[in-house]
C-alpha cells in the first residue's frame, strides 16, 4: 500500500509543510523550561489550534506537538513513563483536524533528539536510543500520523538509530538535520555525509534534508549541498524566519512573510520538494509563502550570489564541504550538469 505522503509526492511538485511549534506555542502562553508535550493533555484546544493554524495557512503537512516526546527527554520532567500516552495525544488531536479537513493534509509525527551524546563519543547506547525511539513511534502511530518525522538530528548515529526504531514500529518517516555549524551538523556532519547516510540505510526514509539551523541563507545552500550529490530522494527545507536575536529578554526573528515567500520560492526552485518553516515562523509567513509558490513561476536554480542578494548574507563563509570557494564551483558545475 502506498503511503500517504509518497502518495501526495506523487501528486504534487512541491508540499508546503508547517512552521515553528516553540514559537507559536510560546505566542499562547507556554512557559520556557515547561515540557510543551503536557498541553497534549492540559490544552488540547491549544494545540488544536497550533495544528489549524497552519492547515488555515495552506500547509499539505504539518507536525505533531511530539518533539521532545521520548524518555530521556520527559525524563527531565518526571514524566518518562508518560512517553506513549503524550505521543498518541498529541497525534490524535492532529488525525482529528486532519480528517475533518476538507483537502488531504498529512499528519507527521515529530520526533526530536534524544538530549544525550551516543557511544563512542558519549554514554547512550545505539540499543537504549533505538529502544526510545521506537517506544515514541509506537504513540505516534497508535495515534494515527501519516508518517514519522525526525528533526534537528546532529550525529550520523542518532539518525541511524531513529531509523532502526521506525523500522520496528513499521512506519514510513522523513529525517532532517540542522546544519547550524559553518554548514555542518554540532557533530560534524556535511550535506554530502547526510546524502551518503541516507542512502546507506536499509529503510531509507521518504524525504530528507535540514531544518532550523541559522539563516534562510544558509540552509538554501545545504539544500544546494544535497542537489550536487545526484540524490533525486525528495528534499526537505525547514529555515528558520531570519536570524534569530535577543531583544529584551526574548528570542526574536527578523524574517519577515514578504522574506520567507521570497524563501519558499528559492527553495523550491534550489531543488526542495517539502518546504515549510522552523523556529520563529508562524501561520503569517505560512501564508505568504503558500502564496508564493502558487502564484511565482518556476525559475531556475539560483546561485550562491542571488541566494544571498535576496535573503542575506551567509552567517559563515564555507557551506562545510571543503570547497574553499564556499561550494560556489560544486553549484556552478552542477548548473551545467542539469
Amino acid at each position: 500500500m502506498t503511503n500517504a505522503l509518497s502518495k501526495m509526492l506523487a501528486e504534487k511538485d512541491y508540499l508546503l509543510a508547517d512552521g515553528a511549534t516553540g514559537t507559536n506555542l510560546f505566542n499562547m502562553g507556554l512557559q520556557s523550561g515547561d515540557a510543551p508535550e503536557f498541553w497534549n493533555i492540559d490544552e488540547p484546544a491549544k494545540i488544536t489550534a497550533l495544528y489549524k493554524g497552519a492547515v488555515d495557512a495552506g500547509s499539505d503537512l504539518f507536525l505533531t506537538n511530539t518533539f521532545g516526546g521520548n524518555a530521556s527527554r520527559l525524563k527531565l520532567h518526571s514524566a518518562e513513563k508518560r512517553v506513549r500516552e503524550l505521543n498518541r495525544v498529541g497525534a490524535e488531536l492532529g488525525r482529528e483536524l486532519a480528517d475533518r479537513t476538507e483537502r488531504k493534509v498529512i499528519v507527521a509525527g515529530s520526533v526530536g533528539p534524544t538530549g544525550e551524546i551516543m557511544e563512542p563519543v558519549g554514554s547512550l547506547s545505539h540499543a537504549l536510543a533505538v529502544e526510545m525511539f521506537h517506544e515514541q513511534a509506537e504513540g505516534l502511530k497508535e495515534g494515527g500520523v501519516d508518517v514519522l518525522w525526525v528533526e534537528t538530528i546532529s550525529a550520523a548515529e542518532e539518525f541511524r538509530a531513529a531509523a532502526e526504531g521506525f523500522d520496528l514500529a513499521g512506519m514510513p518517516w522523513c529525517g532532517t538535520m540542522s546544519f547550524d555549524t559553518a554548514g555542518r551538523t554540532m557533530m560534524g556532519i556535511t550535506s554530502a555525509d547526510l546524502v551518503q547516510l541516507v542512502e546507506s540505510l536499509p529503510n531509507p526514509p521518504i524525504a530528507f534534508g535540514a531544518n532550523c539551523g541559522t539563516g534562510a541563507s544558509d540552509i538554501l545552500r545545504t539544500v544546494l549541498g544535497f542537489v550536487a550529490q545526484g540524490t533525486e530522494r525528495p528534499i526537505v527545507s525547514k529555515g528558520n524566519a531570519g536570524i534569530p536575536k535577543y531583544v529584551h529578554g526574548h528570542i526574536h526573528y527578523d524574517g519577515t512573510p514578504e522574506l520567507m515567500a521570497d524563501y519558499a520560492v528559492m527553495a523550491r526552485d534550489s531543488g526542495a520538494r517539502i518546504i515549510g518553516g522552523c523556529c520563529g515562523t508562524t501561520p503569517e509567513h505560512l501564508a505568504h509563502m503558500r502564496e508564493a509558490l502558487d502564484t511565482r513561476p518556476r525559475g531556475e536554480r539560483p546561485t550562491l550570489e542571488q541566494i544571498t542578494a535576496a535573503l542575506g548574507a551567509f552567517t559563515s563563509a564555507s557551506d562545510g564541504t571543503g570547497d574553499d570557494d564556499g561550494g560556489e564551483a560544486r553549484t556552478r558545475r552542477r548548473r551545467r550538469r542539469g
